[in-house]
Order: structure tokens, then C-alpha cells, then sequence
């Protein structure tokens, strides 16, 4: 069976992340790609130039649009741009019973600008954090949702994380690739009973535009059909070698995307 997966997230132009990132990913998960847009941003490899958040009922049409005709087996959450957008992802979730929920919260781009209003944040974290699966957030967006500004060490990701948890959802990704001074990129996944750690090479490249998209969207096409740990595991192979075969692409003039179907062109 050939899961069905959605992505609700903004658009990127240039194709290396938000929807564009995730139905690639999807696609070489082999999963099939839906997505419902909640944002149109207007962006490049150089940077975010301005984005227009759609109407939160057509954000909420979109979605039900989707759920009423077709199963879906997994979501996968990216930029919410404010609070009512939040509000209806949360409550169309919940009406629809959805399940095998990836939550990547999106607040700011690789280029640094801001992708949602300050005041969304707190409902991001009460309203869609505790209906996850998962959450995926890196070291800045877990300071946010923790509203706190730790001088971040692996010692220290490894006590956040399980703060982390207690927001809700039943897994937390720390990702820890803003971690300065490590050759390796440790990341950690804390459930139920333990924290795995899941290290790997650091990656030179100036292609990383998109990472934290195409690893959650990876993650959500695979979670219909394994353990999170294995999805976890396998999306986080994936991502590596589309990172390392990112520079075999020549978009752009800034931070580059990954390439998602290295395993599939010649």
C-alpha cells in the first residue's frame, strides 16, 4: 500500500522547501503528496522577501477537501503564520481524527527572517504540539517553545528535550545541527522510555536550504508503515545523502536545496 501523506505548509518558489521540499520528499520515500497551502512566500535561495498568509477558513477548506475524499495516513505540519491558521489546523485535525502527525515548527527561515507573527507561537505550542506524533524542532525553535535561551551543549540538549516532551506531543526530535564545535551532527529523539541519539558527519555545504523540511516530511511518509525510531533513522540516511549531493545542483546564488532525488537521477 502507497501511503497517502499531507503537507500543510507555505510555498517556496525556488522549490527547495515548505510544499515543494515536501512532496519531493515524499516522493522518494515513496509516498504519494498532498498538500494544503497555508502561506505564498515569496523567497529564494538569498532570502524571504515577503510572504501573504491565506484566509484560516480556506486554509480549513483545503483541508477538509482533502480528508473527505482521500485516507490519509500521515501529516506533516510546517509554517503556520499566525494564530488563526493554528486554530483551524488544530480544530480540522481533530475533527478528522488524523493520525501519524509530524510537526515541524517553522519560525524562522535559513536566511533568518521571521516566517509567523511573535504571538502565534503559544498557540502553535498549546494547540498542535500536544495533537503530534512528533515535533521536529531545531535548537532556536526549541527555545522558543520553551521560552527560554540556553547556551546550548549536547549535555544540555539531553535536559531540554525531555521539557521538550512534557509540551505534549508523544516524541520530540532535537536537532541539533546549530550545535557550534562538533564535527558531528547529533540529534536526539526522546519517547516514551529513552533518548536515542542519532549522530552523523558534519556536511560542508552551502546547499542546506530546506533540511528541516525534507527531514520531517521524510519522516511523516514513512511513519505509516514503521516505528517512529526507524523512520527517524531512515529519514535522517535519506536526508544526509541528498545533503551530500546537494553541491551536484546549481540553483540559486545563496543556500542551495538538497538534492531529494539523489538516489534516482543518474
Amino acid at each position: 500500500m502507497i501511503a497517502n501523506v499531507l503537507s500543510i505548509a507555505g510555498t517556496d518558489p525556488t522549490g527547495g522547501a515548505g510544499i515543494h521540499a515536501d512532496i519531493k520528499a515524499f516522493s522518494a520515500m515513496g509516498a504519494y503528496g498532498m498538500a494544503a497551502i497555508t502561506a505564498v512566500v515569496a523567497q529564494n535561495t538569498q532570502g524571504v522577501r515577503s510572504f501573504v498568509a491565506l484566509d484560516p477558513q480556506f486554509v480549513g477548506e483545503q483541508i477538509d477537501s482533502v480528508f473527505d475524499d482521500v485516507q490519509v495516513d500521515a501529516v506533516k505540519i510546517g509554517m503556520v503564520p499566525n494564530i488563526g491558521i493554528a486554530k483551524v489546523i488544530a480544530e480540522r485535525l481533530h475533527h478528522h481524527g488524523a493520525k501519524n502527525i509530524v510537526l515541524d515548527p517553522v519560525m524562522v527561515a535559513k536566511s533568518g527572517d521571521h516566517l509567523l507573527e511573535s504571538n502565534a507561537v503559544s498557540t502553535i505550542r498549546d494547540l498542535l504540539v500536544p495533537l503530534a506524533t512528533l515535533i521536529t524542532p531545531n535548537l532556536p525553535e526549541a527555545g522558543v517553545l520553551l521560552n527560554a535561551n540556553p547556551v546550548w551543549t549536547l549535555d544540555e540538549m539531553r535536559l531540554r528535550v525531555k521539557e521538550l516532551a512534557k509540551l505534549g506531543s508523544e516524541w520530540v526530535l532535537l536537532k541539533g545541527g546549530h550545535l557550534e564545535g562538533s564535527t558531528q551532527s547529533v540529534d536526539l529523539l526522546y519517547g516514551p522510555d529513552e533518548i536515542i541519539e542519532f549522530a552523523a558527519p558534519r556536511i560542508h555545504t552551502r546547499n542546506d536550504h530546506g533540511t528541516g523540511c525534507t527531514l520531517s516530511a521524510a519522516i511523516a511518509a514513512l511513519l505509516p508503515s514503521k516505528s517512529v525510531e526507524d523512520s527517524v533513522r531512515e529519514a535522517k540516511a535519506y536526508l544526509h545523502g541528498a545533503l551530500a549531493a546537494s553541491d551536484t545542483l546549481d540553483v540559486g546564488h545563496g543556500h542551495g536545496p538538497l538534492h531529494h532525488f539523489h538516489h534516482l537521477w543518474k
